[in-house]
């Protein structure tokens, strides 16, 4: 009686769950895309906007804390304001998406080895939903596509189950 009592419970618990699992599963890669470049756009965008509020403490910054190699502190400044301005609007419209985060993702590259190497909790959750773009693509919510499919180039977002509908 206790086999049948405990057979029971799991076959109700596989029923109960898999109602929710099937429903996750049924959302479409181009809402997960869309999600993950308004993500994108939010972190990069709210950097960018804070560096211009108060140029002359970006510049200060670059100069006495930021160390990033090679670059003049300013020529850095400039370059990452743009990027971070620049690039997050391209992803969250979708244009240009995978150079716009593999741009960005070298940005955060840098800052990890150079600038802040302990903000790896941050920087670690940035690259989970940024690689999702630049492995799957920004999906058809996006110019990109649009531009795709009027050139005749269109490439369907695939994964292990096939191309996304």
């Amino acid at each position: 009686m206790n086999d049948i009592s405990i057979s029971d419970n799991r076959s109700t618990m596989r029923g109960v769950l898999a109602r929710p699992i099937e429903l996750l599963n049924a959302i479409p890669y181009d809402v997960i895309a869309l999600i993950a470049r308004a993500a994108t756009f939010s972190v990069f965008w709210r950097s960018g906007t804070q560096k211009l509020s108060d140029w002359p403490s970006t510049l200060m910054l670059f100069a006495n804390e930021y160390h990033v190699p090679v670059l003049p502190p300013h020529v850095a400044a400039y370059i990452a304001a743009g990027l971070e301005l620049g690039c997050s609007v391209l992803v969250l419209i979708g244009l240009l998406t995978r150079l716009g985060v593999f741009l960005l993702l070298g940005m955060v590259l840098v800052i990890q080895l150079f600038v802040y190497p302990s903000a790896w909790p941050d920087h670690i959750q940035w690259l989970a939903f940024m690689f999702l773009l630049l492995a799957r693509g920004p999906g058809r919510l996006s110019l990109d596509e649009l531009i795709s499919r009027a050139l005749g180039t269109s490439q369907r977002t695939t994964s292990a189950l096939g191309p996304q509908r």
